[in-house]
């Protein structure tokens, strides 16, 4: 009879494997032609955050579990197409930034959401109303909002209606972001998302309230005076949270494209980086 070895005991000194690289057994192709490396549910990952603003537990409970199982694998997939997972694992949010450098070949896949004045002011509001009330679900009202703006008394505003009218705009602004969630059985009534407070740092936010401060004492009448546009001047937050004053222009010429989240940045004739043009949200 053949010796019994001894037991093998150099376990802890095999190399460690990555939580989710090789979890899931052999997968199955799913199209013709694939030739993933990762797991399907990190590739399913991977393709929510690039097409939403944000992927959230409350909202979709098992993409995040995916986002927080595969987050190291996604980061080297983001790294290389030079973006960076953000991760609020207190409020179950995950975000993917443009991470900026200095590149002629280098190219923006993130669209970029251009927020107006009265959206930057509601952002704002909205972002410290969140962390004040310190609850899980924030809700709020549209007479609640309306009310948020009483401290705006810019020479442009002495017209209440048009002045209501981009309060409504702001809203209808936030709720195509996906910050404020209108209740289906009562219209008047939003949940504000618990992101904002992950978007909305406290540095981006000091910023924002100095802008607001200073438009609102500024008594002067922005260059968009048409009852048609937002009113007041684009805001810019880059992907560091760093926040930007762009001089007074009118909305519609920013030529920012506002279909969709995301998109390639095809201006294949323009080598240069382009500016930031408002909020990448």
């Amino acid at each position: 009879m053949p010796p019994v070895p001894d037991e093998f005991t150099g376990y802890d000194d095999l190399p460690a494997v990555a939580r989710g690289a090789g979890d899931d057994g052999p997968r199955t192709p799913r199209f013709d032609g694939d030739v993933s490396a990762m797991p399907d549910r990190a590739c399913w990952a991977l393709q929510n955050l690039l097409a939403r603003r944000y992927v959230s537990g409350d909202r979709t409970p098992q993409l995040w579990a995916w986002v927080i199982e595969y987050q190291e694998l996604l980061r080297i997939r983001l790294s290389e197409l030079d973006l960076r997972l953000r991760l609020a694992t207190e409020l179950e949010v995950a975000f993917v930034e443009q991470v900026g450098y200095d590149s002629r070949w280098g190219r923006r896949l993130l669209k970029r959401e251009t927020i107006q004045t009265y959206d930057a002011i509601l952002a704002l509001h909205l972002a410290k109303h969140v962390r004040a009330a310190r609850e899980e679900r924030v809700l709020i009202t549209t007479e609640e909002i309306h009310e948020l703006f009483a401290g705006v008394s810019n020479t442009i505003d002495r017209d209440l209606a048009l002045f209501d009218k981009r309060i409504d705009k702001a809203i209808d602004k936030l709720e195509e972001i996906e910050i404020l969630r209108r209740h289906r059985d009562d219209p008047d009534t939003f949940t504000v998302s618990p992101a904002i407070t992950a978007i909305m740092t406290a540095s981006v936010i000091t910023d924002l309230q100095r802008q607001f401060e200073q438009f609102i004492g500024s008594g002067e009448e922005p260059a968009d005076a048409d009852p048609g546009g937002d009113g007041g001047r684009s805001v810019g937050v880059d992907g560091e949270g760093h926040v930007g004053d762009d001089d007074y222009r009118d909305p519609g010429s920013s030529g920012t494209d506002t279909a969709g989240t995301h998109h390639a940045d095809t201006d294949d004739d323009d080598d240069t980086d382009d500016a930031d043009e408002g909020d990448e949200w």
